[in-house]
């Protein structure tokens, strides 16, 4: 009887070591329920666009609004795209807002920061479709190393 038990034992343990072991991975996997339901999709146009992948989150202040759903080459220089798709709750940027693509820590992952720009009478709010005018690319960590590297070779 006590073998039946330890081995009851053993199973609920394992069962309850692989839930924790799935529910740690969605966490890592970043899946916020801030992109389900309604979004609508904003473009912006980078220089470099770093490790950015489709699925990074995009933030306002820290807090993720929406998700990177494409990334492309486009026009004639074959400038990187970035698609991201906007829950609607967040619909009021206006189009003096500007992307940038930040680095979560010194080596984490990368995302795209929405800043809200100012309002006034004369300025529109982004909508479906429309594009981000005001980038800021991605800081590449290897360039920097290098400027500072060669700059400090010419004194």
């Amino acid at each position: 009887m006590t073998t039946r038990t330890m081995e009851l034992m053993v199973g609920v343990f394992v069962a309850a070591a692989i839930a924790a072991l799935v529910f740690l991975g969605l966490q890592v996997a970043n899946t916020s329920d801030s992109t389900r339901g309604e979004t609508y999709t904003l473009v912006a146009k980078f220089d470099n666009i770093g490790g950015l992948k489709v699925r990074s989150p995009v933030k306002v202040g820290g807090v993720v609004v929406g998700r990177v759903s494409r990334i492309s080459l486009e026009g004639e220089y074959y400038e990187p795209m970035v698609e991201m798709q906007i829950s609607t709750r967040y619909n009021a940027f206006p189009e003096t807002s500007t992307a940038s693509i930040l680095t979560s820590g010194l080596l984490g992952e990368q995302y795209v920061g929405l800043e809200p720009g100012f309002i006034d009478d004369f300025v529109e709010m982004l909508a479906e479709g429309d594009e981000i005018p005001n980038t800021n690319s991605a800081i590449v960590l290897e360039n920097l190393i290098g400027q500072f590297l060669f700059s400090q070779g010419d004194e």
